[in-house]
């Protein structure tokens, strides 16, 4: 590389721009011995002397400005929103065409340009004298002949005239400084430009000198490196151009997969390596993901776009499971009843496919100030048509509104005790002709099963063609490619979506023949051509088996989802009820007995009333309140009443041993039998008193007998 003359890399990539590229550029010398390190945005970058660098993108970022009065550097974005004025230059031009080389192609705002002349000048007849200020107003140039420059000149008394002055003209002229402004866009878009000096129009931020140099951000390959390196122009290291040296050198191109879809078919089948994976957190859970890794290589048989249709599992006591099936999957699907839990998903489900018959599978009452009919299990309905019916306002007596309800016919059940085909016959004519007519607002819950009488087998392609998604199945017929079929032992799969998505047929190197479709915009990985040869004879392709079921996450089914249009109206809110007189009156009745009844319960609970048994152990240990004293006596002691004998007990004379304990037990028994009969009494406690006292003076007698 003798003779070739090296430059800081900031000078020679601001000499590029991007219809020359791409430019292969030399690491060779600098400040580095071994290398140049650099920490840019979290990835290091490396150079070596003696590296090769291929550039394959720059774009401007930024503009670097060096004021040269005393070497300060600053930046600012290339979406500054000041201007900028040129400092005129100091050394004179020999020439105006010199002078006017310097200046700005293609901005409007080039003209008009002062400057002046040192010398005298004589054009034709007129003569200019030194120092006058002459005005450039137009540039005129025809082939053949030398370019002229149109001026405006003012003379001492304020009149003005206009000459027109060779471009070749010879003197010693000076620039002057002028009016116009510039962006740092328009000073980065002109070479001319880019090489003056500046200062900012608005004098209160300075008015020193300033240098511009723009940053780029660089976007190259480097040989036996596989990722695109992404640095600024500013770094300090010396480069050389050797593009027309280095025509030879095979750099890697990493690709995108979008990127390998634009590739010309003749370049399928090939070899290709891994040189970013698709992470860790993929969107699919089949085997061939793992095996995706760096370095690995892959066969990539063709590309092309695939229908591939989402499949999914029920909810259930498993967790739910995702599917990508290919229209080439070979197994037989037969149709499942769908399950509606409102009548709203009636209604999607009929504008999606009309002709739908369902069976109600739960009972619904009727609400007749609401005109919601009632449903009953086992009734089959024909669901025809949306209409906007008047139906009763909630309870609000003569009052209706408008809503939206599925106009149905509900089917009579006729008794077929014979399987004769006139009786058939004769039945279906019934049945036609028994059919009542019912309105379901939108609103309404309820729970059916569509009532299916297609028992046929279908492949995924008749399917999508013949109804509309989504559709309920069951594989009755595994695909025998498949070992093991995943679609097979699941009691019914949902098809939600269809969709037609760019894939790349692919393969690993140790199995060519088991291929699987990638889809390009769901996997992100970055791959690169290699020149390897193909795993079989020239010309000797292997019959591929295709896996035509692909797992996926949920994070799938979200961006599926998400990317699909949402714009379907929410299920219709029931209308407000208005309670009218005559059914508040029958809430407020109702509110009431249910308060009278608490209030009964809680008299029970705070009253108890205990068992004559229990009120025979407590009697005597139960503390009751002190009995109020009779009226006019308060503060006097209740007076003594006089014993009263009976007349067994005169004659005696002697009483017999223990004989009171008897008398006084047959009392007291009979005593305790009022006081339990009487216990809701208010004034239960006289008798226990008096029977209280007379027992113990009867006591106090037998005593003093003995």
């Amino acid at each position: 590389m003798a003779g070739t003359t090296a430059l800081p890399l900031q000078e020679l990539i601001a000499s590029l721009d991007n219809t020359c590229l791409p430019k292969i550029l030399q690491v060779c010398s600098g400040v580095y011995f071994q290398g140049s390190i650099y920490e840019i945005s979290g990835s290091e970058v490396c150079f070596s002397t003696g590296d090769l660098v291929k550039v394959i993108a720059i774009e401007l970022q930024s503009v670097s400005c060096e004021d040269i009065s005393n070497n300060d550097k600053f930046e600012l974005p290339i979406n500054h929103t000041g201007s900028f004025k040129v400092v005129p230059e100091e050394m004179p031009y020999s020439t105006i065409e010199e002078m006017m080389s310097l200046r700005p192609v293609g901005l409007e705002s080039c003209l008009p340009f002062n400057f002046t002349n040192r010398s005298k000048m004589t054009l034709d007849n007129y003569t200019l004298a030194a120092g006058k200020t002459l005005t450039v107003l137009s540039i005129k140039s025809s082939e053949g002949e030398d370019g002229q420059v149109r001026c405006n000149v003012r003379g001492e008394q304020g009149a003005s005239a206009e000459v027109c002055i060779p471009l070749n003209y010879r003197g010693e002229f000076y620039e002057c400084e002028n009016q116009e402004h510039f962006t740092l866009q328009e000073i980065m878009s002109s070479p001319c430009l880019r090489c003056r000096k500046f200062r900012f129009s608005n004098t209160t931020k300075g008015d020193r000198p300033l240098v511009f140099s723009p940053i780029y951000q660089v976007q190259a390959i480097m040989n036996l490196r596989k990722n695109i390196l992404k640095f600024p122009s500013s770094l300090e290291v010396d480069v050389v151009d050797v593009t027309d040296v280095c025509t030879d050198v095979n750099f890697v191109t990493p690709l995108s997969l979008t990127e390998v879809l634009s590739q010309p078919d003749e370049s399928f089948p090939s070899v290709v390596e891994i040189l970013e994976g698709p992470g860790s957190r993929s969107l699919f859970k089949c085997n061939w993901v793992p095996e995706i890794c760096k370095s690995q290589q892959l066969i990539f048989h063709k590309k092309g776009n695939t229908p591939l249709v989402l499949v999914s599992s029920l909810k259930g006591r498993k967790a739910q499971q995702y599917f990508l099936v290919s229209q080439h999957y070979g197994g037989r699907f037969r149709r499942r009843p769908r399950e509606f839990n409102s009548v709203y998903e009636l209604h999607v489900a009929l504008t999606q496919a009309p002709g739908l018959r369902v069976s109600v599978t739960r009972n619904c009452d009727e609400v007749e100030e609401e005109g919601l009919p009632a449903l009953s299990v086992g009734d089959q309905l024909e669901v025809i048509s949306c209409k906007r019916v008047e139906l009763p306002c909630g309870g609000s007596e003569g009052q209706k509104q408008s809503v939206e309800a599925l106009f149905c016919h509900r089917l009579q059940d006729m008794d077929d005790d014979d399987d004769d085909d006139d009786e058939e016959e004769e039945a279906d004519f019934k049945r036609e002709n028994h059919k009542e007519e019912i309105f379901l607002p939108l609103y309404m819950q309820g729970h059916f099963v569509e009532v299916l009488t297609d028992n046929k087998k279908y492949k995924l392609r008749d399917l999508g063609k013949q109804f509309k998604l989504p559709l309920d199945v069951k594989v009755v017929g595994r695909d025998t490619e498949l070992e093991p079929d995943p679609l097979v032992g699941f009691p019914c799969l949902r098809i939600e979506g269809a969709m037609m998505e760019p894939t790349i047929q692919a393969s690993f190197v140790h199995k060519p023949d088991h291929c699987f479709e990638i889809p390009t915009q769901w996997l992100s990985m970055s791959v690169c051509l290699t020149k390897d040869p193909l795993p079989w004879p020239t010309g000797e392709p292997p019959t591929c088996h295709l896996d035509t079921v692909t797992e996926v996450t949920d994070t799938f089914i979200y961006e599926f989802r998400k990317k699909g249009n949402s714009d379907e109206a929410p299920p219709p809110r029931p209308p407000k009820r208005n309670l009218s007189s005559s059914n508040l009156a029958k809430k407020t009745s109702k509110a009431s007995k249910k308060g009278q009844k608490a209030d009964k319960q809680k008299q029970r609970a705070d009253k108890s009333t205990p068992t004559k048994e229990m009120s025979d152990l407590n009697l005597n240990s139960k503390k009751r309140p002190p009995a109020p004293p009779p009226p006019g006596m308060l503060g006097e002691a209740p007076p003594l009443i006089p014993r009263k004998h009976s007349g067994a007990e005169v004659t005696s004379g002697k009483a017999k041993p223990n004989t009171y304990v008897s008398m006084e037990d047959s009392k007291k028994t009979g005593s305790l039998s009022d006081v339990a009969a009487d216990v809701d009494s208010d004034h239960d406690y006289e008798i226990v008193d008096e029977t209280l006292s007379a027992m113990m003076k009867k006591a106090q007698e037998n005593v003093l007998f003995y």
